[in-house]
């Protein structure tokens, strides 16, 4: 397996003029409130340790003052670490030269903010190509890669035009293709969309997850809507009062939540939307027969069962067989429609409501993993609507 892109261990970062005092009540099981109230010193991250791996959208998610926005300057050191780690590719970010720290930001990390910051004075292309004028990059070469980038995100033709004459929306594609630009393996993008209206917000979410089916960078990206935590994220991060009370995929938080914390963040909210065919599937709801002969289809479906599917020396689907083929010679082997094991909830239900017989779901070398069926399916919604049930 890959080492992760970047590695968080015992991350602390306490704003004052003596953290020792701090980070020790903290030790002792303080609150992020009790060590303000006693010290007047600002814990902003306490004892942060995880992994993100090459390729995924990490989000970092919490209320207003939880710590993700001074985690993620702790984690491209913008801010000084009072402890802790931040290894990168297998260097300790918080312990190199500053030389060799504004090399990794200029060639291989970007940064996407909630203000677009662009320079108003410039082109759409000349904002585009600034970090590669920053690095050193010649002018025809960077303008090249502006463009390809400025493509990628729909804005090729605006290349000539000024922020002034862009929307909010535009402006921030900007920001992005500034960004990719270049070419880094690790973004990070803080609040990036929440400047924008509800339907522009979407749109960019669209952008990015366009993009990164086809470039697989890996992306740090830093979100208080947990619609948008769910809607982009591999996984998750829950940060409550500078700690990390939380890690795990959309769906694992959906159905895990550790806390009332995290729970609290489901008020309201149709979680069904984000589930799986994954989540849904159940492992032994119908039988699964190996040979296609007489007894194998006996024996497997000797109980209430009314078909079996059919499955080769690997676990892929053949097809399934019928109570009716009990007896036969040659028993009959009829077709089956598969469904992958990540497919979302809308395909799953679309699929299952066309097929009377449950549809078996495999994974992502079409092997079986389990099926689903109507009932599931109204079980889980059920379960789901209004968050607060999970």
């Amino acid at each position: 397996m890959k080492s992760p892109k970047v590695v968080v261990e015992g991350l602390c970062k306490v704003f004052g003029p003596n953290p020792k005092l701090a980070q020790d009540m903290l030790s002792r099981g303080a609150s992020k409130d009790e060590v303000f109230a006693k010290t007047g010193h600002v814990v902003g991250v306490h004892n942060a340790s995880f992994d993100v791996q090459e390729g995924e959208i990490f989000v970092l998610m919490g209320l207003s003052g939880s710590g993700k926005s001074t985690l993620i300057r702790l984690i491209n050191r913008l801010v000084e670490p009072t402890a802790g780690k931040v290894i990168i590719d297998g260097r300790d970010v918080a312990a190199i030269k500053r030389s060799e720290l504004t090399s990794l930001r200029r060639t291989d990390m970007s940064m996407v903010f909630q203000s677009f910051a662009l320079m108003p004075q410039r082109t759409v292309l000349s904002n585009a190509a600034f970090g590669l004028e920053v690095a050193g990059v010649g002018r025809k070469e960077r303008e090249k890669r502006a463009l390809e980038v400025l493509e990628q995100v729909g804005l090729a033709t605006f290349a000539g035009k000024l922020p002034s004459e862009l929307s909010g929306g535009m402006q921030q594609r900007v920001g992005l293709a500034r960004a990719l630009a270049v070419n880094p393996s690790l973004m990070i993008m803080d609040e990036a969309f929440s400047a924008l209206d509800p339907l522009k917000r979407k749109e960019m979410q669209n952008v990015l997850l366009e993009l990164q089916k086809n470039q697989r960078r890996t992306i740090l990206f830093v979100s208080h809507d947990l619609e948008e935590a769910l809607r982009i994220g591999s996984r998750i991060a829950i940060m409550e009062g500078g700690r990390v009370v939380q890690i795990g995929t959309p769906q694992d938080i959906i159905a895990n939540p550790a806390d009332d914390y995290v729970r609290a963040f489901f008020e309201g909210v149709d979680t069904s939307r984000y589930l799986t065919a994954a989540d849904l599937m159940q492992s032994n709801r119908v039988p699964v027969v190996r040979n296609l002969d007489q007894t194998s289809v006996a024996e497997s479906l000797n109980g209430s069962a009314e078909y079996a599917f059919v499955l080769d020396a690997e676990r892929r689907i053949r097809g399934f067989v019928t109570r009716d083929a009990i007896g036969s010679a040659s028993p009959a082997l009829k077709k089956v429609e598969c469904i992958s094991r990540g497919a979302p909830l809308e395909h799953v239900v679309s699929r299952v409501c066309a097929n009377t017989t449950a549809l078996p779901v495999v994974d992502d070398e079409d092997r079986y993993c389990g099926s689903v069926d109507q009932a599931a399916v109204l079980k889980v919604i059920t379960r789901n609507r209004g968050g607060a049930h999970v």
